[in-house]
């Protein structure tokens, strides 16, 4: 079989969109017989009837209407396909909106966005960063709240699709005195007895930890709940408690709050954060951009990665 022909396809969806030869050559600018002849091509080329003559004008058969269905898709793609050069052409331009979780802005995302909007060809993109609970990033980008989203892939990310961005490693943080600052590594069962500041419970982290405690027999309480991990660590400074937190926030701080990080001693404590959206095909150029620059630095934060 040849090529498909796209001006056929496309004078195919006038002709069924209109039910007639006539109106169809009115919209696409020329003349009955031209369109005549190319339905006749169409139909000879994939050797079966597509259409139909009434005597108010024509129909799609059954084969037609699926072809109907599958050329408005290509033509579609082309459509999309064409703009997106345009763009490019022009200069990438457009507002997306992310929504990511406290640890992936506080790691590096911001410092990536940064980048990524200092680069000439992006001048004319403006990203909107919102954090979210990663339940909240998940229904955000399935309803279209949102284009992008970056969160720990521990959770479910539903119908979505993703690839990866960027992994950090969860600690134990523990005032420089305190009786388990003398340990250099920890399970976290050892941790349950102590008071511990973190998250709301409706956060990936905590969810993870209620689950993982439970499976231990044991029950993970927080003494004191705040909204992000830099505020736990500076409950940890005053020794009211001790917290789990990403390595890459408490390390900055351990200095000067005169705290101690332990490594957790657990698999889940590694964890990988991913890019998520519906569909590439949904993806504003602008979108796709900032996507495939996160993706492409995946590497290079993996030979980061503790």
């Amino acid at each position: 079989m040849r090529d498909l022909d796209l001006t056929s396809l496309r004078l195919f969806i006038y002709v069924c969109e209109s039910g007639s030869l006539a109106k169809a050559a009115e919209r696409a600018a020329i003349v009955s017989s031209a369109i005549s002849k190319r339905m006749a091509q169409l139909e000879d080329q994939l050797g079966t009837r597509l259409l139909v003559r009434k005597g108010y004008g024509v129909v799609p058969t059954t084969a037609g209407l699926n072809l109907l269905e599958h050329a408005r898709t290509i033509c579609d793609n082309v459509a999309r396909i064409e703009k997106d050069m345009r763009n490019f052409a022009a200069g990438a331009q457009g507002q997306v909106r992310l929504l990511a979780s406290a640890s992936a802005i506080a790691d590096r995302l911001t410092t990536d966005v940064v980048n990524f909007l200092a680069m000439p060809a992006h001048k004319n993109i403006h990203i909107d960063i919102e954090e979210r609970m990663t339940p909240d990033i998940v229904r955000g980008v399935q309803q279209g709240h949102a284009s992008l989203g970056i969160y720990w892939d521990a959770m479910t990310k539903g119908e979505l699709q993703s690839r990866p961005y960027c992994r950090d490693r969860l600690c134990v943080v523990v005032p420089a005195r305190h009786s388990l600052a003398v340990n250099k590594k920890i399970k976290f069962e050892h941790t349950l007895s102590y008071p511990h500041a973190g998250l709301p419970v409706n956060s990936a982290t905590q969810t993870l930890m209620q689950r993982q405690a439970a499976q231990l027999g044991q029950t993970f309480v927080q003494r004191i709940v705040v909204s992000t991990f830099e505020t736990a660590i500076r409950v940890v400074r005053t020794g009211a408690a001790i917290c789990i937190a990403p390595r890459e926030i408490a390390q900055p701080l351990a200095s000067s709050y005169e705290i101690k990080l332990l490594e957790l001693d657990e698999p889940w404590a590694l964890r990988q954060f991913v890019i998520c959206y519906r569909s590439p095909l949904e993806l504003t150029p602008a979108a796709r951009l900032l996507a495939d620059y996160l993706g492409a630095i995946t590497k290079t934060c993996e030979n980061e990665a503790p």
